[in-house]
């Protein structure tokens, strides 16, 4: 009997292993993954098949039937938020501009006022006053909040916002944030503040997905003015972490109709964890001083298409002189990559700044496998000297620049929940230019010689990191 029970065990797994192959061939989004899996899963199934469970699904299924509901109430809301949106929408200038609004699926907007916040001083000093001066509500989101002297600074102005009547939503991902104690929430959730992580494996269904993470950093105050960009919650992101040093980043300030582009992502998301549809402020309003023209574009594995990786591609595709790229994971896919080099040969100025410093060793290695490619292009380089790099900004010559949450790598691609702000307005690239002059200036640029001098078994570790890269 036990062996009967024993042998029955060995063949469900077999099963299974091929029906989980024949679900990575028809869903993979690569001919690559969908490669590696499905030998992993007919060879070693033991092995290969909880493994895809929990990291090899390409899609966020259970988000995609939940913002799908063709008669949900948040359908009904967005349709009437999208009409109070129309007398601030402008017809895109160019087909590249065009094709953003289609992949974000929000429109261009005008009457904005795009801030560059940069470092975290400037940051969380405008963010704080932001909260300060909250008069209806507070939705905030963070890939990490850590409970530290940043943390509680934070919590702080959240509970005295609550005090004063300000509905507050706090919004945290639970495998970014795993460190952050329950003490903290229960501190935010006693006076009255509504907590939430942002539960990707909710359900029975949906228990074993712990790939898809949300990395969006994401703050709104009363529906007028709306945060976006690099930093998560933590003393290490004003630079007081040992190992990191100095960190550079970069935040956003919005004001004007495309902080509604943040709030509807926001919405969304809560949605998502809670299941609850929350009353918010849906009227834009302008910001007469400045007209920025901004496109919010989120996200993520719940997408139809790969959002992210074809934003970057057609921001690269679009250069005509300048095209200065800084991201603190630098391993793009396939496509990135080859837009990368043609811009180069097309005479484009393009520059990736990177950090000199690791955070991932994974992400790190994999890099030296394809610069070597990227260098004989004309692609140039750059190492980031001060301190750890994590700024998500791109600027196009000098009319379009975006700041988020993207990373140049497939996690950001196709696995996490992202979001971007793209800004075609040419002067905020300048400001962007002005920016990005200063910190190339702190750079030293990576020769090919460099990358080819490296010992083989240097060479062979990179090549075994970058195999990883579907699931770094």
């Amino acid at each position: 009997m036990t062996s009967w029970l024993w042998g029955a065990g060995i063949a469900l797994i077999h099963v299974l292993g091929i029906l989980s192959a024949i679900m990575a061939l028809m869903s993979s989004r690569t001919s690559q993954g969908a490669v590696a899996w499905i030998i992993s899963l007919l060879t070693f199934p033991y092995v290969a098949l909880p493994a895809y469970w929990c990291f090899g699904r390409p899609r966020f299924y259970g988000y995609v039937s939940a913002r799908g509901e063709r008669d949900s109430v948040l359908r009904r809301v967005l349709a009437r938020y999208r009409a109070n949106m129309m007398p601030y929408c402008v017809v895109s200038p160019s087909a590249d501009t065009h094709a953003v609004e289609q992949l974000a699926m929000m429109p261009l907007t005008e009457g904005n006022q795009a801030e560059l916040l940069v470092d975290g001083d400037v940051t969380f000093k405008s963010l704080f006053l932001g909260i300060d001066n909250a008069q209806s509500y507070i939705l905030l989101q963070f890939f990490i909040v850590r409970d530290d002297a940043l943390g509680r600074k934070l919590q702080r102005r959240l509970l005295e916002a609550a005090s004063r009547g300000v509905r507050v939503y706090f919004l945290y991902d639970e495998l970014g944030s795993r460190k952050l104690n329950e003490g903290y929430l229960r501190d935010l959730q006693e006076e009255g503040i509504e907590v939430s992580a942002f539960r990707s494996s909710r359900g029975f269904k949906h228990r074993f997905q712990l790939n898809f993470r949300n990395h969006r950093k994401v703050a709104v105050m009363d529906g007028k003015e709306g945060w976006v960009g690099g930093f998560n919650v933590g003393v290490e992101y004003l630079g007081e972490h040992p190992r990191h040093g100095p960190w550079r980043d970069t935040h956003l300030k919005l004001t004007g109709p495309s902080v509604m582009g943040l709030q509807e992502a926001f919405w969304e998301d809560w949605h998502w964890a809670t299941g609850e549809v929350i009353n918010l402020n849906w009227q834009p309003e302008t910001k007469p001083s400045t007209n920025h023209h901004v496109i919010v574009v989120p996200s993520g594995p719940a997408d139809r298409l790969d959002t992210a990786s074809l934003l970057v591609q057609n921001m690269i595709h679009s250069a005509q002189k300048r095209l200065w790229v800084t991201s603190p994971y630098f391993v793009p896919d396939q496509g990135v990559q080859d837009a990368l080099r043609l811009a180069a040969m097309r005479g484009v100025d393009v520059r990736v700044m990177i950090p000199e410093r690791p955070d991932h060793l994974l992400v790190f290695l994999s890099a030296f496998s394809f610069l070597p490619d990227m260098l004989r292009a004309g692609v140039k380089i750059y190492r980031y000297l001060p301190g750890f790099l994590h700024q998500k900004v791109i600027l196009v010559d000098n009319e379009a620049a975006s700041v988020g949450t993207v990373n140049l790598d497939n996690r950001s691609f196709r696995l996490n929940f992202e979001i971007t702000a793209f800004i075609p307005s040419p002067d905020f690239a300048a400001n962007v230019r002005v920016m990005l002059e200063k910190d190339f200036s702190h750079c030293r640029r990576v020769s090919l010689d460099e990358i080819q001098q490296r010992p083989l078994w240097k060479k062979v570790v990179s090549r075994a990191a970058y195999l990883t890269s579907p699931i770094q």
